[in-house]
């Protein structure tokens, strides 16, 4: 097993700076990319153990807080488990940080994400991976569209509201990707009906985008997430294999 590194990381935007996570192998040695993004529930220990995971694999990981607007992370306490069921206050708290983070700002945002990890010594040269969970998958595909030339490989899982009527639908973003996508989509998700997972798959097919897509069945909203209610173990390894996988073929 590789030896992996964590530390803390300042990142300057263009509305000011992110904090973020970086996960690396502890030889030092410069290794291909990777920016996860965050669930709702945000930069918290278990996504640094999700980016420590990644870095054991041979990769260098970054793991920005994209709520970096509205404080530094934890920006809302979080218990050591989250059961949203038991806790509705958790969701009060985060709904306007997640309606505040706009296509826009999420774009401008990855912009900078990138050009820390291009400037990385830690970070070999070329483009680099994106994975994302939950809202973070949303921001997978802003980001692969936004920035085609930047992102081999996006994967995206338990992703919500993926292809819906707004003008700034991240499906929208299937005709400037360029890079191979895989999605694992949660089962029965209210925030992703079978209408959209067919309306993403469609847009992702049209704009003739490499991709896979699948239906983790069983699996409910949030089954990468260990530290929630909704993990699902199944599932997640099932995840593991898949964007590893993905990963593999990029690199």
């Amino acid at each position: 097993m590789t030896s992996v590194q964590g530390t803390a990381v300042d990142i300057p935007t263009e509305d000011g700076v992110a904090d973020a996570y970086l996960a690396h192998p502890g030889d030092g040695a410069p290794r291909p990319g990777v920016l996860l993004y965050q669930d709702a529930f945000g930069l918290r220990p278990h996504l640094r153990a999700m980016a420590d995971r990644l870095a054991e694999a041979g990769y260098t990981v970054l793991v920005p807080n994209v709520f970096y607007r509205h404080g530094r992370a934890p920006v809302v306490e979080l218990p050591e488990f989250i059961d949203p069921g038991a806790r509705p206050e958790i969701f009060a708290a985060l709904g306007p940080l997640i309606q505040s983070l706009t296509s826009e700002s999420a774009v401008r945002d990855a912009g900078a994400y990138l050009r820390w990890l291009e400037e990385s010594p830690l970070v070999t040269d070329g483009p680099v991976a994106l994975t994302g969970y939950c809202m973070g998958a949303r921001l997978v595909l802003w980001t692969a569209g936004g920035y085609p030339d930047r992102v081999a490989a996006a994967a995206g899982f338990h992703g919500g509201r993926l292809a819906t009527d707004a003008p700034d639908s991240p499906h929208l973003a299937a005709e400037h990707i360029t890079a191979e996508l895989y999605f694992g989509h949660a089962d029965n998700d209210h925030s992703l009906p079978p209408e959209q997972i067919a309306r993403f798959e469609d847009a992702l097919t049209a704009a003739g985008v490499r991709h896979t897509c699948e239906v983790y069945a069983g699996a409910e909203h949030g089954y990468t997430q260990a530290d929630t209610a909704a993990y699902d173990e199944k599932g997640s390894e099932r995840h593991w294999a898949a964007l590893l996988e993905l990963l593999k073929r990029t690199f």
